[in-house]
């Protein structure tokens, strides 16, 4: 149901692109701005990682300075059949991750110094599993193809403003261009932001299959969710446009669940996921294994020793 609601809004937001191209300039004008965003768009999702990465100040880890992390990470890249992710550490006190990279292969999750501390191991598992679950749906694409057609429905909306007034595709004239320019833009971004809070509902899903746990993931949920409120993401508030990437919404203006949310609401999340592990048939998981002695955070990086991790 997932992957067909997503199939829909995508349908949906495709033909509002042709609509608006063949307003403003017939199919030469719909084509030519397609053709530019869709190159904006590749650069992104070649680039957009590493971009993503270096803005945030994260740092690359392994099994040598993040043993207990990265080993974490890669037991769980093995219940998933996926390849073993490049895993980043990002020094924030706001409790947080994301996935990033254009396919499996060349996937890259990353989790902030503050959610290593606030959360149990367990909990830390059903997050990572989230993650991994978006780089198994391949939610970097779906996102990367939204962003496209999106960004040619407001480079689109942008030219009628200077030709949709003269179209004779359009009868309303300039009224309708300025509306176009309004509310196609509009329409685009509820669908984008539908379209992310579809993958979410679905990576936590599939994030509690890989783990085992649909509990682990619902706790670290409702711990997430208040340290988001309380502590502010300075880099996320500069770059709001990558909100969409992380596991809670990174920005202080996410307290409902409503058209302009990238995020769907925690409690509805917390609750499927209460359901499903109610409903599930798995078997109970054992805590993925710890080393004696290791920390989920670098030596250099655990400042405070604080957290159940400290």
């Amino acid at each position: 149901m997932s992957t067909l609601r997503t199939f829909i809004l995508l349908a949906g937001m495709t033909a509002l692109f042709i609509g608006v191209g063949f307003m403003i300039g017939g199919e030469q004008g719909m084509m030519i701005a397609f053709a530019i965003a869709i190159a904006m768009n590749m650069f992104a999702y070649w680039n957009s990682d590493k971009m993503v990465l270096s803005m945030y100040g994260a740092k690359q880890v392994d099994r040598t300075n993040a043993p207990e992390f990265y080993g974490l990470v890669e037991d769980l890249a093995v219940k998933a059949q996926l390849p073993m992710p490049k895993v980043y550490i990002i020094e924030e006190s706001q409790p947080n991750a994301f996935a990033t990279g254009r396919n499996p292969d060349n996937a890259a999750v990353a989790a902030t110094t503050g959610l290593l501390e606030i959360l149990s191991r367990e909990e830390i598992a059903g997050v990572m599993a989230h993650e991994l679950a978006h780089v198994k749906n391949r939610d970097t694409l779906i996102m990367t193809i939204t962003a496209t057609i999106a960004g040619a429905i407001s480079m689109l909306a942008n030219f009628a403003f200077f030709f949709g007034g003269h179209s004779r595709n359009n009868p309303m004239g300039m009224v309708g261009a300025l509306l176009l320019m309004i509310l196609a833009p509009l329409a685009a971004m509820l669908v984008q932001m539908a379209i992310s809070r579809t993958r979410e509902y679905h990576a936590d899903r599939i994030g509690a299959e890989i783990c085992g746990q649909p509990q682990w993931l619902a706790s670290a949920l409702e711990k997430l969710e208040q340290g988001s409120r309380h502590i502010e993401n300075e880099s996320a508030e500069e770059n709001p446009a990558t909100a969409h990437m992380f596991i809670i919404n990174p920005l202080h203006s996410h307290s409902i669940d409503n058209l302009f949310s990238t995020h769907p609401n925690t409690e509805n999340r917390v609750r499927k996921l209460r359901e499903m592990s109610a409903q599930s048939k798995l078997s109970p998981s054992r805590s993925p294994s710890r080393a004696s002695g290791s920390s989920m955070i670098p030596s250099s990086t655990d400042k405070t020793n604080t957290g159940p991790w400290g």
